[in-house]
């Protein structure tokens, strides 16, 4: 029984090891085309563009994006995207938003438009787009229960990749001032000797902050956060 204690409790720590290489890569980068920087009393808006049919940019990242943004002594303001949408209804709602910087000045022109985006003090118009998908898995996992007790044996592995753009519209000059990207790649793994372990790899959250510190850099021109 001894040893046999002994060799389950080695290939435990076998697999804590090998689980432990668990990791997140990402790559970052910006595409600038106009010089860009903001004010006191300006802020930001983050609205999501569909990436394919049928899926949106999900709320939960807009709203980790907002929350990456606006925190910190040097955060900046950020309004809240329903709020913003709300109050300039219908000009924001998935059919009628502008699709190019190209219909900001049409837009603009419109009643009420112009006002509510000064009250605001909106300066930017971040538009987001990407999702987080699993790509690849593997491993088999295992559960059964019986009279003296029960147990999950196995392992099991799966990778998520985290690919978002966020497209920066500057309202004061009516242009594009560029584009923002990540690209985060996680593998998780889930070993079972009776009871699973998980060890998993955040890979939107990781995407949400990288991509947070890169437009926040953008912004402001500041490589420092």
């Amino acid at each position: 029984m001894k040893q046999v204690k002994q060799t389950v409790k080695a290939k435990f720590l076998i697999l804590v090891t090998l689980t432990s290489a668990a990791c997140v890569t990402s790559t970052v980068q910006d595409a600038r085309t106009s010089v860009t920087g903001i004010n006191e009393g300006e802020s930001v808006v983050i609205m999501a563009k569909s990436y394919h049919l049928g899926n949106e940019t999900e709320a939960k990242y807009i709203r980790c994006i907002e929350d990456n943004l606006a925190r910190g002594r040097r955060g900046l303001r950020v309004i809240p995207h329903a709020e913003f949408v709300d109050s300039l209804f219908p000009w924001f709602e998935p059919r009628t938003a502008p699709a190019e910087t190209k219909n900001l000045a049409k837009l603009m022109a419109r009643p009420g438009v112009a006002d509510k985006i000064a009250e605001h003090g909106i300066r930017y118009i971040i538009w987001l787009d990407g999702d987080t998908e699993r790509v690849a898995g593997g491993g088999s996992l295992s559960c059964a229960a019986g009279p003296g007790g029960g147990g999950c044996f196995g392992f099991a592995w799966w990778q998520k990749d985290a690919d978002y753009d966020a497209a920066v519209w500057d309202l004061q000059g009516l242009e594009s001032a560029g584009t923002v990207s990540t690209d985060v790649s996680g593998t998780s793994f889930m070993p079972a000797l009776v009871i699973p372990l998980p060890f998993i790899a955040r890979t939107q959250a990781k995407a949400c902050k990288t991509l947070a510190d890169q437009l926040h850099s953008f912004i402001v021109q500041d490589e420092t956060i």
